[in-house]
């Protein structure tokens, strides 16, 4: 049992909130996802007058302590009375066997999310963030839906990805104003999908490295679409394909 925030440990918690190695869960469901995931529970704190979740989660060792501690290390305005710090697994970086998806940038850890959640959805098994906002983000926990725990994530800076794209053999295509219609080109079976910076698009040094650029046809003059709004459009398009 720890009360006090003064703590060494709860402490050392506080601290370690951003920790892009370690994921902060105050949802119950979404806890119970990541265990059946395979997640290892580093810290599990419960709430001492919520004796429902202590019920709930009775197989686990936990840390009885206070809603105010609670509170600290929760990024929600009404924590519902748990926390649950895990350990982000660490794969190994090659060249995936299936499409996979490159995110080039993209700062907005909502449209990272909801762009997980739509690659588990559509068979993109791999995720390579570059640059872009953190996987421990809780915004990006969140919009993603418990995707984050089914997907092969990577997160790397733009010189790393550019290093390893020379391993790659999988064709690499980017979505960008003036590329050929996704709906009428054809598209392989295997490949990577670049998405770029919600502003600037896809970088210089990204596009160099792709074979193929495609875009989504616009009617009444419209410019563009949201980058997690695209990115659904041309995965789903490859599920529709397929089928």
């Amino acid at each position: 049992m720890i009360l006090s925030l003064q703590n060494e440990k709860i402490k050392y918690l506080r601290k370690q909130k951003g920790n892009k190695f370690l994921l902060f869960l105050d949802n119950p469901k979404t806890i119970h996802e990541a265990i059946d995931s395979g997640f290892e529970v580093k810290e599990l704190l419960i709430s001492l007058e919520n004796e429902k979740l202590q019920a709930e989660f009775e197989k686990f060792d936990k840390i009885l302590t206070s809603n105010a501690i609670i509170s600290a290390l929760s990024d929600t305005k009404t924590p519902q009375g748990i926390i649950a710090v895990f350990s982000m697994p660490k794969h190994k970086l090659e060249t995936p066997k299936t499409k996979f998806l490159v995110l080039d940038n993209v700062q907005d850890a909502g449209n990272v999310g909801t762009l997980l959640r739509t690659a588990k959805g559509t068979a993109f098994d791999t995720v390579f963030l570059v640059d872009s906002a953190h996987i421990t983000n809780p915004k990006t926990i969140r919009s993603s839906m418990g995707a984050v725990f089914n997907l092969k994530i990577h997160e790397l800076k733009k010189s790393e990805f550019l290093e390893f794209a020379k391993t790659i053999k999988t064709p690499l295509i980017t979505a960008d104003m003036g590329g050929e219609n996704v709906f009428e080109t054809d598209l392989p079976n295997t490949f990577g999908l670049v998405l770029g910076n919600e502003g600037q698009g896809v970088s210089k040094e990204m596009r160099e490295i792709c074979t193929k650029t495609i875009a989504i046809p616009m009617q009444n003059n419209l410019e563009s679409l949201n980058v997690a709004v695209a990115g659904g459009v041309i995965m789903f398009e490859t599920i529709r394909r397929k089928q």
